[in-house]
């Protein structure tokens, strides 16, 4: 099968709404601060209405690593479930704008597409509270073999294993690229989702994963330890290659033959957090996709996520390929 895409991604397809709020708001809604919570559609609506003016943009986990990717200059896919409505209708056309490739067979009749509320504290945190809708509809039935079978990096977004369906579509994908050579990379998402599936993460990981992405609080999480060292050692006789986040202080990368500590890019004032962990995977994986060296594939993910936390929403809004030019980095 030729290469046909530097990344192809599962993932929720969501329409995130982010707008400003204080702490004393999240208080007042009982919202845990910095934490996703899962929500049904009335409570969805009901933040909705109480939530001030901001941006509604497709989004998901996934999907913002996928426009990350776009945005470099890789060749990419999705697949992602959405509804046959005015949201599904947005969130296809939007995909499709930033050049991956995205055709989804729309739900009829179910729930509607997924929505996100993501609060933004002045201290740059975001809490989000997502209504799963049409997104945890997907089922292996979606997964197009051309599509996973047509990548270099087939990655994974951890928020999908909260629907058995979609952990079923995980196993599929995973058959798929590696009967076809490719590697499979997953995110572990979100603290919560670690606590939730803890054991059915490291047995996947375990047994199907190339690369692991989480920031230092889903790694220590993953391994119940405090210490960031220890839950490094843990991961890689697991997985072959992980690359984590620790905010201000950079990433590391391990792999079985070397560590690389990359320093993150500085930034003049930090706006909004929401996306950072999607794009530094769309940064490191763009780079592995194209082999570049570990260090610059952090690089390269340190610098997509230092852009997308210079403003709100979960996206680049200026040509990361133009950035990393400028910094000799493409």
């Amino acid at each position: 099968m030729p290469d046909l895409y530097d990344v192809a991604a599962i993932g929720n397809a969501i329409v995130d709404v982010i707008a400003p709020a204080d702490d004393a708001f999240l208080v007042a809604n009982r919202l845990d601060k910095g934490a996703m919570m899962l929500v049904d559609q009335a409570r969805s609506a009901e933040l909705y209405g109480k939530m001030k003016a901001g941006v509604e943009t497709s989004g998901g986990s996934a999907g913002n690593t996928i426009a990350g990717v776009a945005s470099l200059g890789g060749k990419a896919a999705y697949l992602g479930k959405v509804a046959d409505d005015a949201l599904g209708a947005t969130f296809t056309r939007e995909m499709r704008a930033i050049g991956a490739h995205f055709s989804p067979t729309p739900l009829v009749g179910g729930p509607a597409t997924a929505v996100s509320m993501i609060n933004v504290t002045p201290d740059a945190q975001r809490t989000m509270c997502t209504f799963l809708g049409a997104s945890v509809e997907f089922t292996d039935a979606d997964v197009t073999p051309a599509v996973i079978e047509g990548a270099r990096i087939v990655y994974l977004e951890g928020y999908l294993f909260d629907a058995e369906p979609a952990r079923k579509a995980f196993a599929k994908a995973a058959a798929l690229a590696r009967g076809s050579g490719r590697m499979l990379a997953i995110t572990l998402s979100d603290g919560f989702v670690v606590e939730r599936h803890r054991g059915g993460l490291l047995e996947f990981i375990e047994s199907q994963v190339d690369l692991v992405f989480a920031n230092e609080v889903e790694i220590k999480s993953l391994f119940q330890t405090d210490s960031f060292d220890e839950a490094m050692a843990e991961i890689i006789p697991r997985a072959k290659l992980a690359a984590v986040t620790r905010s201000e202080k950079g990433s590391v990368v391990i792999s079985h033959a070397e560590t690389a500590h990359v320093p993150a890019y500085p930034v003049e004032k930090i706006v909004d957090t929401t996306g950072a962990g999607d794009q530094y995977a769309a940064g490191f994986m763009f780079g592995l996709a194209r082999g570049r060296s570990l260090t610059d594939c952090a690089r390269l993910g340190a610098l997509a996520a230092a852009e997308v936390i210079s403003h709100y929403g979960p996206r680049p809004q200026v040509s990361l390929q133009d950035l990393a030019k400028g910094k000799g980095l493409i």
